[in-house]
């Protein structure tokens, strides 16, 4: 199997060309398919993902976290209080702030504890970003994670109950 058949991506709304920044990141996921393949590396956790995802990200103009300590995380603003002073912030796995982008890469926790969810509701809140990107093991414990996620993002987009702040969600397998 070649390393681009590996990732899985779709892009919401669907109405909407992927932007060309989110192809950008998809390819990333493509150079780096065989050392992040959910189906040859169950065990493997999200920050290993983000370690071989970082140089890629970095060169695209994102700030990466680098661990979990508070100065290795990437603070998004939420809301500003007095004198501009930042009042809640959300944490971010990486941040294109100049091209409004927020990417999240999630393990096994993606469906089962919906994490997905507060990926997107958390996106939606963050300040001056307009795209998600929400990576997904393809494979979990003999579920498709990927398509339970496109799934949920297709429902939510065709009933139109529910309107988003963002442009589009860049949905990825891996």
């Amino acid at each position: 199997m070649s390393d681009a058949t590996r990732i899985n991506w779709v892009y919401f709304p669907k109405s909407s060309p992927p932007p060309e920044f989110g192809i950008l990141v998809v390819a990333l996921f493509e150079e780096v398919a065989d050392a992040i393949d959910s189906s040859t590396r169950a065990g493997q956790h999200s920050d290993a993902v983000m370690a071989r995802l970082r140089p890629g990200l970095e060169k695209l103009g994102f700030r990466v976290e680098k661990g979990k300590s508070l100065e290795d995380k990437i603070i998004v603003p939420v809301l500003f209080g007095r004198k501009g002073k930042v009042l809640k912030c959300f944490n971010a796995d990486a941040h294109a702030a100049g091209k409004g982008w927020v990417l999240e890469v999630e393990a096994g926790r993606a469906v089962d504890n919906n994490q997905f969810l507060k990926d997107i509701f958390q996106a939606c809140m963050m300040h001056d970003v307009l795209h998600l990107a929400i990576a997904v093991r393809n494979t979990y414990r003999n579920s498709d994670d990927f398509a339970k996620v496109e799934s949920f993002l297709e429902t939510l987009y065709v009933s139109g109950r529910l309107q988003l702040p963002l442009k589009g969600i860049l949905l990825i397998g891996y």
